[in-house]
């Protein structure tokens, strides 16, 4: 592909076009040209306009005035954007795209303003309303992701006590807004034969009743994390296909024409399953969980091209848990820990043994896969940099683009080393939103401001992309450009003023910087000559509107490589 983009490019030199057009008669038939609207390229590191551009066979061919793209593409169909933006397909740094049709077709349990579930009673009675026999259906439970106790008036988990309210015939699973915690019911309990006499799993945690050790319902981490898939299986095939269906559906809706898959295990089956059938319409990265890098790193899936939209792209590995449901780890005590927990309560790592996660880095740095690491409280970034920098001196470290994902409470050394380590630092500033007034409570002031520090990566000189690590959140990408550039909580507290990102920063990390983390800068990221025409249309112009009004831009038309596949 790389010396088909070289050939293309000599051929028109030698023919006298200029770098901003590849033109022939069969590129001229098949073209189409965008103008009549604010057409930010994303090039450079500051915003570039240009009249038109012309797309054809999927890639773009022109970029510059009108009048030479009309002269150049006199027969080329005319796309008026009558005042509309138009920018780069959207590429989420991080997110679990096989996992958003569980969030588009089970319970809406989100709390406002995604949805309604601001208490336990509500949480009850939209489970109840959901749970017909039709969606039960689905998969044989009632389920729903997205309950936040953080945001519950109750500011705590539903217990097996409160989801029997629910059903006690019929089980329900509840996975929490962090994706790291899970609610059920007895008789979801019953069904995965968890009681009194079954033992707490290394890296999770069984919460019991007070003085006794009967469950209360609430899985953390890796009590929880493995039973989810397996549980919210769809029941056939044609389920199956709903599901993916609305997954997809829900991401063209809010511009994405590259999306990924953050930690694949046993939806894998189902990813491929719908490559080997075509379903995809955008591309999808996917990132093996490391416990199922044996079983499917080296396949044919394992590649830097995609087959029908889709590839391996790469190693995930998980060092700790959720900041929000404080399983975090830390090296300062939470003030305020969880349910059972002692004042000294430090959250807790996912991989205890420094040796086991060398080994994972090890595996992913000989065999050239890219590895992405989840990392949210210092203590487990600093057992990353510690057993990084021993696997890198052993392997070398050149252009792996190793990832830091979410880093919700690194420090700034941390960063310094973390640079030193070549690691791209993807962080989330949607929790500034959801969970800016709770990080306040559980680590206090000063360092609740320093969550997703975007400013001080960007000063520090690392390479930065943000992300919406959805279905945690709904996976609204103009909603974490304009949050990343305000940092604005739910009650309205500016969460860290000096951490915020410019619109057009934010814009780079979900369009031409995120093409990088991807190994897919030549290819996505701008509109450049060259480029495949993955293309979105927006309302109003990011760059034009109070920030403020940012988050509320919606997503018009979804183009990738030239096709429409999604319009409003």
């Amino acid at each position: 592909m790389k010396k088909f983009y070289v050939v293309t490019i000599l051929i028109a030199a030698l023919f006298g076009c200029t770098n901003s057009t590849i033109s022939s008669d069969a590129t001229e038939a098949a073209a189409t040209i965008y103008f009549g609207g604010d057409i930010i390229t994303m090039e450079g590191d500051k915003p570039k306009y240009v009249e038109a551009v012309v797309q054809a066979n999927g890639k773009i061919v022109f970029v510059g005035s009108k009048t030479q793209a009309d002269k150049s593409y006199n027969n080329a169909q005319q796309q008026d954007l009558n005042g509309k933006t138009m920018l780069p397909g959207f590429i989420d740094a991080h997110s679990h795209f096989a996992n958003f049709g569980l969030q588009a077709v089970g319970a809406q349990i989100l709390p406002p303003p995604d949805a309604g579930a601001n208490n336990i009673p509500a949480l009850i009675e939209i489970l109840k309303q959901w749970g017909t026999p039709e969606n039960i259906a689905l998969t044989g439970w009632i389920f729903g992701m997205g309950f936040d106790d953080s945001v519950l008036e109750e500011n705590r988990f539903p217990t097996k006590d409160d989801l029997d309210k629910v059903a006690t015939e019929h089980p329900v699973f509840l996975i929490h807004i962090s994706g790291h915690f899970a609610a059920l019911n007895s008789k979801g309990l019953e069904l995965l034969d968890i009681t009194s006499a079954t033992e707490d799993p290394k890296g999770g945690k069984i919460r019991r009743m007070p003085g006794t050790n009967e469950p209360n319902g609430v899985l953390e981490e890796l009590a929880a994390i493995p039973h989810m898939l397996k549980v919210l299986q769809p029941k056939t095939n044609e389920i199956a296909n709903k599901f993916f269906t609305a997954g997809q559906d829900m991401a063209l809706s809010y511009g994405y024409t590259t999306a990924q898959e953050g930690r694949a295990m046993e939806n894998q089956e189902m990813l491929i399953t719908a490559a080997e059938n075509n379903f995809f319409k955008i591309d999808v990265n996917s990132y093996i969980d490391y416990a199922f890098m044996d079983k499917y790193m080296g396949s044919k899936w394992d590649s830097k091209n995609y087959v029908n939209h889709y590839r391996i792209a790469g190693v995930k590995i998980t060092l700790d848990g959720s900041p929000q449901g404080r399983t975090a780890w830390r090296t300062v005590p939470y003030l305020l820990p969880p349910d059972g927990a002692d004042n000294d309560y430090l959250g807790y790592p996912a991989i205890p043994q420094d040796k086991d996660v060398e080994a994972i880095y090890a595996k992913a740095f000989e065999n050239d896969w890219q590895i992405l690491t989840h990392a949210n409280g210092d203590a487990a970034i600093d057992q990353m940099i510690r057993t990084m920098k021993v696997v890198a001196e052993e392997y070398g470290n050149d252009n792996r683009r190793s990832v830091l994902i979410h880093g919700q409470y690194v420090r700034e050394d941390q960063l310094d080393s973390l640079k030193a380590l070549n690691v791209i630092v993807s962080l989330y500033p949607l929790h500034t939103f959801y969970w800016g007034d709770w990080h306040k409570q559980i680590i206090g002031d000063k360092l609740g401001n320093k969550i997703s520090p975007t400013r001080t990566t960007l000063d520090k000189g690392l390479r930065l992309t943000i992300h919406t690590d959805a279905p945690v959140a709904l996976p609204n990408i103009m909603r974490m450009v304009g949050i990343a550039v305000t940092r604005t909580s739910r009650s309205g507290l500016v969460i860290g003023k000096e951490e915020k990102l410019t619109a057009y920063e934010a814009l780079k990390g979900v369009t031409d910087w995120s093409a990088y983390q991807h190994f897919e800068e030549h290819t996505k990221g701008t509109i450049t000559v060259g480029k495949l025409s993955d293309l979105v249309i927006l309302s109003d112009n990011p760059l034009k509107v109070p920030v403020d009004d940012i988050e509320d831009i919606v997503v018009l038309k979804t183009i990738k490589e030239g096709e429409l596949v999604y319009t409003r």
